[in-house]
């Protein structure tokens, strides 16, 4: 019977669901993986793929986190987050937006992608369409090819600052369109959308009211040379359709205690809140003290983070824009340079593989984001102004 038993699991094939095949990924994992192989063979990797910032989490973050497991807050909490951690993001986006959120409005989920899962399974299924930025945030298109719902890019261009066109976004709306994706401050290309736009996409939505928006705004304090972040919860007049993501990654260093946050309507809170219970049942507990101590606490951190981030932002858009083939935006926001590499040659792809094995520096090919970042790539400068310049001039040589 064992002898039967091992050749039936070593003849078995398993036969995976369709829409798995839909499924895309993060190429910036893939390029750090690629990294770390080179790495190991004894290469010195200068990293400028991976978004994620290289400050350490503020100490005073890190100590309420080791208080809390101290205090005995080992075990499950509310489906939707403990309330002090609720109640600070209300308070929160009171402060930085002159908005009034409801606690219970509030759900915590285990970094920003299951904002995005979430919203794109209630809306996404086979004949609806689902607009997102392109280049845009990868996992957007993924998760929507995934749900068999039809993936509508929203193309961002460079001689817009790649903040997305009101009006282009509006003429793609048809009445099979059941979700809007924005995000501003953007990843990859660091642009931010005007308040102008925003005031004439508002306004342009009233006329399709069975269309709903999520808006990422996970770089919300990630502003360069005073410009503003317009949250869409300053919009009333939207906000029985609107999904807002944000949450601690970026803005506290804090990507690897996957920490964040949503603002649902008051028609979709309670099926987020049940698709949270059947996908991770809650977050973290230790993580949630860490998250209420980063909102409550000093914000020193952030600005020193920012002020540090707006210098490397100067330093590689000047050094990117002196290479021969290169023209570079300045990003308004975020961590991320998107410059344009037509003038190489090459394509997004090929730029990427060759610094990374010939340079060794690691890039993000635009086409990760989307068919419309080819001629693109990412550089993230969360990294040190001394690597940036190395990595600069390593690109200059192999060009």
């Amino acid at each position: 019977m064992a002898i039967l038993n091992a050749r039936i699991a070593k003849d078995a094939q398993m036969i995976f669901a369709d829409s798995l095949s839909r499924l895309g990924t993060e190429s910036a994992f893939t390029v750090l993986a690629r990294a770390q192989a080179l790495a190991a063979e004894g290469r010195e990797i200068i990293n400028l793929g991976i978004g994620q910032p290289d400050f350490q989490t503020p100490g005073h973050v890190v100590e309420a986190a080791i208080e809390a497991l101290r205090d005995g807050h080992h075990g499950y909490t509310p489906a939707n987050g403990i309330l002090p951690l609720r109640e600070a993001v209300a308070a929160d986006l009171h402060r930085r937006h002159g908005v009034e959120v409801n606690p219970g409005n509030v759900l915590v989920v285990p970094g920003g992608k299951p904002t995005m899962f979430f919203a794109i399974l209630m809306f996404g299924q086979p004949g609806s369409e689902i607009m997102y930025p392109n280049p845009g945030f990868p996992i957007y298109e993924s998760v929507i090819r995934y749900t068999g719902a039809t993936a509508v890019p929203m193309a961002l261009h460079e001689d817009k600052g790649f903040a997305f066109s009101a009006e282009a976004v509006l003429d793609q709306i048809t009445p099979r369109t059941r979700l809007i994706i924005v995000n501003s401050p953007a990843n990859p290309t660091g642009g931010v959308t005007p308040r102008a736009e925003i005031d004439k996409l508002v306004t342009g939505l009233a006329a399709h009211p069975h269309v709903a928006v999520l808006s990422d705004e996970i770089y919300s304090q990630m502003l360069y040379g005073g410009r503003e972040h317009v949250s869409l919860l300053q919009y009333p007049e939207i906000r029985d359709r609107l999904i807002v993501l944000d949450g601690w990654s970026k803005t506290y260093a804090m990507t690897g205690w996957r920490l964040g946050y949503a603002v649902w309507p008051d028609g979709a809170i309670d099926a987020a809140t049940r698709l949270a219970i059947n996908d991770h049942s809650c977050v973290n507990a230790a993580a949630q003290y860490a998250g209420l101590a980063a909102l409550t606490g000093p914000q020193d951190a952030v600005e020193q983070m920012m002020a540090e981030f707006d210098k490397r932002r100067q330093v590689i858009v000047a050094a990117l824009n002196d290479l021969p083939g290169l023209r570079c935006t300045d990003p308004a926001g975020a961590f991320y340079a998107f410059p344009n590499i037509e003038g190489t040659g090459l394509t997004a792809a090929q730029a990427q593989d060759l610094f990374l094995e010939k340079a060794g520096v690691a890039t993000v090919a635009g086409t990760a984001f989307g068919a419309h970042g080819e001629g693109y790539l990412r550089l993230s400068y969360a990294n040190s102004t001394e690597n940036i310049l190395k990595a600069i001039d390593r690109i200059r040589s192999v060009l």
